[in-house]
Parts: structure tokens; C-alpha cells; sequence
């Protein structure tokens, strides 16, 4: 390991995991900090316009020769909306997709880990914390999967505990964080424990996208006088902000200006009101030089020029004349001046120190714990979410018991008559129909934690395979299989159904497959889709089609050629049919009959066609063979392994990457 390359590594180099803050501070590697630089920064994107038939492709120029030095402190990228700030944010933490992307990022002289993304702390704009989780039980959950196993509980339980104390969570640390349905901490306190699931692995660069987003003033003031007490102890913090107020603009440490994609400055904070007063903007008294910067950038500034500056001022109004923005003029102003050159002078050194570099390889993640540790936590995680927000789940259970008192009362001691048949393929009709919808939940599954997923994921805590299988576990044990028991349980024995073991069994069998298969149907259409009612209206319309085809309102014997194939991708066909083969066979409708005799007296006084449900049977065209009964499971079976495999394959390719 190089000299360059330790102030990155050392956060993962102790056997005993990461070095504690007072090792650290005694280390020289890690005193002098991190220093984060980046050369010629040129980012752009495809541009879709028009409409699907005649679309065009356009590029977007999003970052233009970009250039800066950011050291340990507190580096501010300032701009308005639009200006290219959290681009630039994603692009030095290593989380933009490098298609369209330009130029280097270097840690300390040396080329971006390719697991940099992993061993550096980055906090999101939006929280990602599980709600139903304490403040403490989320640390331990970070703990538990970006420590190595090698760090003992005991100093993981320390890390922690000192974590919560130098974030001023003490009081709150076993509080709930909240949800929309469970009251937790403060917007403050919210966005702290956000800073804190970062810090459990002592980053030496973190990087924040719009801290203060969502918080009041003096919320605001607190986070950054937290992060400003971090990067005195030789930190590197990088954060991406819009519009602070004085009291936070005070603490910033460097500046970097952007607009429409150009680097307007890129210096000390402190220097910034001088520079642009130097180029023939003078911020009034008592204004906040951040409100001054944007309204200079926008046009709108109403500050007063110096004399000196009078003739700047008129070729900047000709410039403008000639077709150029305000944002290009002042980026050009900023290309001829000291703050540039002395910045262009630093790169220059670095790369002539670092000429044979090796190209980044930004998608690597890296693990620390192994599959199975992995898979341990995240699925006490998500049994505990699912025991902390029981909303969803009692209310699924309340509505299935409610429905199977209601379909047991309609067909109430089914009789074994031509009315009896009636009623059982009714039933059977809802009973299916009712798994196939009662599915339709599941569609949150893997979009209401989706930000959370790709957050955590890109940072290395698990595997898209873990995470996958936890989620399995979480619904289909609790919120699949209970409630088809339920179900059946209540419906059986109010119905009247076959009085036999074996088919009371093989009923609810059937139910569980075709609540699994409808289930893994709508996580294959669900993941990767960004909105709820979108993947609940996709999911109606093939439940509404698939119900056609069910056996029910059509006899799918006399359905034309054509179109009969489409028999095959119902899942409740094969429910339906499961159930008719497990109750019709050996049932028979005419008292006395023991023959199919057509032309018995017996069976020309109700006007039935059949005595035997296995007369019914073959007049839908099923096989009331074992073999007839066995297959439908088996095709739902590998339904419910094709949807599943498109699911794990739709999280395994989703867009991580910004």
C-alpha cells in the first residue's frame, strides 16, 4: 500500500477492524487527512425527446471542465437548482454512472479505490433509515454488516455508544426513528442518525447531498455545526447545498460555485465576497453572501460596482450581447484568475506525480461479512419491520377471516345436487380470485424500500441476493401462507366440502401456490417500478385477463384455436382446476344412481346431464386423473421460479447508479 493510498485504507487496515478515533488522531497518515482532487470534470447525458415514433436523441453537457482541490474540512458545492452540484457530488463519491463521464478523481494523488463508493460514507438527501427501528438498533445494523466479523461485539456495542454521544442522541437512541404511521424523532435527530449509519465505519471522506434539505433554520445550523466539529478532526466533508444562511455559509472552509455546469469559483469561503467584487459585484451590507452569490448567478443582483470594476461590468453586458450566457462570462472571469491558476498549478503537481494511473472501475462492490452473516441480520431487520408496522398484515388477516365468514354463509352447507355443483364452482371461483388479488399487496414489496435498497447496496452492507431473500421470507411465511390456512380452514367445513383428510389438505396446498404464484407475478411486474399505482394498475389488467380464462365465464373447450393458448398463463385456471379435480372426483350428484345412465328417472326429473362429478369434470375438458390434479401444481410451480428469477434479475440489473 502506498503512502497515497492510506488515507483511504487505513479505515480498513486494524485486524481488530477500524482504528478508534484517538489511534487515528496519532496516526500521521491520518492527521494530514484526505485530500480529494479532481481533473478536467466532463460529464454528459442522453436527452430523450418527442415522441416514440420519431424520438431524438439529444446530449445534454451537464459538467464542463471541472477543476478543484477539496481537503479536509468543510467543502461546500454551492449553485442553484440545476447547476450541476450533485452531479458533481456523485461523480468525486464514485456513484454516477461513468457513461458520458470524463476525467479523474484522484484520493490523495492515487486513482479512486474501485470500492470507493463502499469505504467512504455518503449521505443521501432523502433519509433511508428503517422507520420501525430504533436509533440504536439502525447503528447496529450498519455495525453488524461494515464491520468485519473480526471486531468484536464489545467494540462494535463501544463504536456505537460513542457515535450516539458525539451526535447528541443519547436521550433518543432507543427511540423509534418513525414512519408515517409511528411517531419517532425530530427532522434533526432523523437526519443525525442518517450522519451516524455513515460514521460506523470512521470514513476519512463523507459526502452529504443537501443536508439541510427538509429542516428548519436553526435544525440546519445544529447539523452543520456537527459536521464542522467532524472536520476539525481531520475529516473530509463534501456536501452539495442550495441556499444557507449566513450562520452556516460562516462555516464553510472552501467553496466551489456552480452554474449551468461551469465552475464559477473555487477557493475559500472566506474570499468569495472579495473575488466577486473584484470582477464587479459588491455584496451590500447585511446581506448573506450565499443569497448574493445565487442572485449574481441568476441576474437578479442588485449590488453596487465599485468605480473600478465599472468597465468590467460593460464587457460583461457585451459579452452577453454576443450570445453568451452570464453563467459562461463569469466562468470565464474565474478561468483568468489567481484562485484558478493557484488550483490548476496543485493538479498539475498531482498528476505529474501520478502519471502511470489505472482507470477506476466504479461499479465494484465489496463485502465484509459473508453471505449467510448477511442474510442473518437483514432478515431481522425485516421481521422486525414487519412485527413494527403490523398495519398492512392485521389488516390483511382481518379482511381474510371477514371474507371467508362471508363466502361460508353464502354457500352454506353446499348439497350434492345440480345446485350443489353451482355453488361449488363458485365458491372454488372466488376462493381463487380472492389469492389472486389478495396478492396485489405485494407490490410494495420492493418499491417502498427501493431507495433504502439501492443506498445500502451501493454502500456495501449485502448481496441483491440476501436482500431478496429476506424479503421472500418476510411475506410469503406471514402474509401468504397464514391467511391461505385461514382461509381455508373457515370455508371447508362451512361449505360442506369432501369430508376426507386428503382434500382438505390438497385445498389448501392449492391455495398456497396460487397465492405464491399471483405473489412472485406481481413482484416480477412490480420491481423497478418507481410508482405504486403504476404496478397496481399493470397488475389488475393481467388479473382481469387471466380471469377470463379461469374456467369459469368461458368453457375453455370451446374457445377458438387461436386464442386458447391463452389458457396456459392463467393462474387461476390452474387454481380452479386443482380445486375441481380435488372435489368432484368419487362425488356423485343422483341419489341412488350408481351408473351414468343418461335416461335414468332419477336424474330426467332435475334435468342434470351428470351424476358423477366426473361427467363434469370431462365435460370441461380436465383429466381427473392424479396426474391431472398434480400437474396444475406443478405449473404453478415453475410460473412462481420464471416470475421470481425475472424479479431477482430486474433488482440485480436495476439502475443503482445516479
Amino acid at each position: 500500500m502506498t503512502d497515497n493510498q492510506s488515507g483511504i485504507s487505513i479505515q480498513m487496515s486494524s485486524t481488530n477492524g477500524l482504528p478508534s478515533r484517538k489511534e487515528s488522531s496519532q496516526d500521521p497518515s491520518v492527521s494530514r487527512g484526505t485530500t480529494v482532487t479532481f481533473h478536467n470534470i466532463c460529464y454528459r447525458v442522453e436527452v430523450k425527446s418527442g415522441f416514440i415514433c420519431c424520438r431524438k436523441t439529444t446530449d445534454k453537457e451537464i459538467l464542463k471542465d471541472i477543476n478543484g482541490v477539496m481537503r479536509p474540512g468543510l467543502n461546500a458545492i454551492l449553485g442553484p437548482t440545476g447547476s450541476g452540484k450533485s452531479s458533481l457530488l456523485d461523480i468525486l463519491a464514485a456513484r454516477k454512472d461513468p457513461h458520458g463521464l470524463s476525467g479523474d478523481v484522484l484520493i490523495n494523488g492515487a486513482p479512486q479505490p474501485a470500492n470507493f463508493k463502499c469505504i467512504s460514507g455518503y449521505v443521501v438527501q432523502d433519509d433511508v433509515v428503517m422507520g420501525t427501528l430504533t436509533v440504536r438498533e439502525n447503528f447496529q445494523f450498519s455495525a453488524a454488516l461494515r464491520l468485519p466479523t473480526s471486531v468484536k461485539e464489545r467494540e462494535k456495542k463501544e463504536r456505537i455508544d460513542q457515535i450516539i454521544k458525539e451526535l447528541g442522541l443519547t436521550k433518543v437512541a432507543d427511540s423509534k426513528v418513525g414512519t408515517q404511521f409511528i411517531r419517532g424523532v425530530s427532522g434533526g435527530e432523523r437526519k443525525r442518525t442518517n450522519i451516524g449509519m455513515e460514521l460506523i465505519t470512521d470514513p476519512a471522506v463523507l459526502f452529504l447531498d443537501e443536508p439541510t434539505t427538509g429542516l428548519d433554520a436553526s435544525t440546519a445550523n445544529a447539523v452543520l455545526l456537527l459536521l464542522k466539529r467532524m472536520s476539525k478532526q481531520g475529516k473530509t466533508i463534501i456536501f452539495s447545498i442550495h441556499q444557507p444562511r449566513y450562520s452556516i455559509f460562516r462555516l464553510f472552509d472552501n467553496l466551489t460555485l456552480l452554474a449551468a455546469g461551469r465552475m464559477l469559483y473555487h477557493g475559500p469561503a472566506q474570499n468569495a465576497i472579495e473575488y466577486f467584487k473584484s470582477i464587479g459585484y459588491e455584496c451590500e451590507p447585511y446581506n448573506n453572501p450565499a443569497d448574493f452569490f445565487l442572485d449574481v448567478i441568476n441576474g437578479d443582483s442588485t449590488a453596487v460596482a465599485s468605480s473600478k470594476a465599472d468597465v468590467d461590468l460593460d464587457n460583461i453586458e457585451e459579452h452577453i450581447n454576443r450570445d453568451k450566457t452570464l453563467a459562461e462570462t463569469l466562468a470565464e472571469h474565474y478561468s483568468s484568475s489567481t484562485y484558478y491558476r493557484e488550483t490548476k498549478a496543485v493538479l498539475q503537481n498531482i498528476s505529474l506525480e501520478n502519471k502511470k494511473k489505472v482507470k477506476t472501475i466504479f461499479r465494484q462492490i465489496t463485502y465484509t461479512t459473508s453471505f449467510f452473516h448477511q442474510l442473518k441480520w437483514v432478515s431481522k431487520r425485516t421481521f422486525k419491520n414487519l412485527i413494527g408496522n403490523p398495519q398492512a398484515s392485521v389488516a390483511q388477516l382481518c379482511v381474510t377471516i371477514f371474507l371467508g365468514l362471508v363466502v361460508g354463509a353464502i354457500f352454506f352447507g353446499i348439497k350434492d345436487d345440480v345446485t350443489g355443483v353451482q355453488n361449488r364452482i363458485g365458491a372454488m371461483f372466488f376462493v381463487t380470485t380472492n389469492q389472486c388479488f389478495s396478492s396485489i399487496s405485494a407490490i410494495e414489496l420492493f418499491i417502498v424500500e427501493k431507495k433504502i435498497f439501492i443506498h445500502e447496496y451501493i454502500s456495501g452492507y449485502y448481496r441483491v441476493s440476501v436482500y431478496f431473500i429476506s424479503k421472500l421470507m418476510a411475506d410469503l411465511i406471514p402474509m401468504r401462507t397464514l391467511p391461505s390456512v385461514i382461509f381455508t380452514c373457515i370455508i371447508y367445513f362451512m361449505l360442506g366440502l369432501k369430508p376426507r383428510a386428503d382434500s382438505f389438505f390438497i385445498m389448501m396446498f392449492s391455495l398456497m401456490m396460487v397465492s405464491y404464484t399471483a405473489t412472485a407475478m406481481a413482484l416480477a411486474i412490480a420491481t423497478g417500478q418507481n410508482v405504486v399505482a403504476v404496478a397496481n394498475l399493470l397488475m389488475t389488467i393481467t388479473f382481469v385477463f387471466m380471469i377470463i380464462f379461469s374456467g369459469l365465464l368461458v368453457n375453455l373447450t370451446s374457445v377458438m384455436s387461436w386464442l386458447s393458448w391463452l389458457q396456459y398463463f392463467s393462474i387461476p385456471r390452474y387454481g380452479m382446476t386443482a380445486l375441481q379435480i380435488n372435489e368432484f372426483t368419487d362425488l356423485k350428484f343422483c341419489s341412488g344412481i350408481t351408473n351414468t345412465s343418461q335416461t335414468d328417472t332419477n336424474c330426467t326429473q332435475v334435468s342434470q346431464p351428470y351424476c358423477t362429478g366426473e361427467e363434469y369434470l370431462k365435460s370441461q375438458g380436465i383429466e381427473a386423473t392424479s396426474w391431472g390434479l398434480w400437474q396444475n401444481h406443478v405449473a404453478l410451480a415453475c410460473m412462481t421460479i420464471i416470475f421470481l428469477t425475472i424479479c431477482y434479475l430486474k433488482l440485480l440489473f436495476m439502475k443503482k447508479l445516479s
